[in-house]
């Protein structure tokens, strides 16, 4: 009997030690960097927004592209519509299996960034997010956006689990919920940068 309950504690024992290669959750540094990122991508937006008159707002550069009141909109569509992605279906899916590899995540780490910041990657906006004055004014979408960005800093801040769950995404396979963030904050400096090439236009009101 003691020998079977000295075994039985010694198996836990060495379960609880494998358990945190199995289920790996967010380095310290990691999440560092995912609240950095989000702090940055939303003061550049602040700044290229700012001060900007209603004719500049509403300025097109073609009639078939977005004003940046139309961008703003999208982005803050988008900061939601992501954030049900991540909650909703990413931490929901079945927890990953088998030892954590760091040199491998954070290479896809680099490659989710690197492919929703780059303005050649076409996409096409779906629904949800395509910009129908939802918000009411520019001024609506800001305030939206930034009530956003903070519950998604929260959730950057405390949620464990975000290396632990993935789902395959737009720029990878089997993006995790920590790359899924990512996503979310660079999809903003995405559209900050069309924002910049609309202040860019030749004919952009002064």
């Amino acid at each position: 009997m003691k020998r079977s309950l000295l075994f039985l504690m010694c198996a836990a024992l060495l379960a609880m030690m494998a358990a945190p290669a199995m289920a790996q959750d967010v380095s310290k540094a990691d999440r560092a960097a995912l609240v950095k990122y989000l702090n940055e991508t939303r003061d550049k937006l602040e700044k290229a927004t700012k001060g900007l008159s209603a004719a500049q707002l509403s300025f097109k550069s073609a009639p078939d592209r977005w004003s940046i009141a139309e961008c703003m909109e999208h982005i803050a569509a988008g900061e939601d519509f992501l954030y049900d992605i991540i909650t909703g279906k990413v931490m929901t899916s079945p927890a990953l299996t088998g030892p954590f590899d760091a040199a491998k995540a954070h290479e896809i780490d680099a490659q989710v960034k690197k492919f929703v910041t780059n303005r050649g990657n076409k996409m096409q906006a779906p629904e949800p997010v395509v910009p129908n004055n939802r918000y009411g004014s520019p001024e609506g979408s800001w305030q939206h956006f930034l009530d956003s960005r903070q519950r998604t800093m929260d959730y950057a801040k405390k949620t464990d689990g975000l290396r632990a769950h993935a789902m395959d995404g737009p720029a990878a396979k089997d993006m995790d919920a920590y790359q899924w963030m990512l996503y979310l904050s660079g999809h903003s400096a995405r559209h900050t940068a069309q924002i910049l090439e609309v202040k860019a236009d030749a004919k952009f009101p002064k």
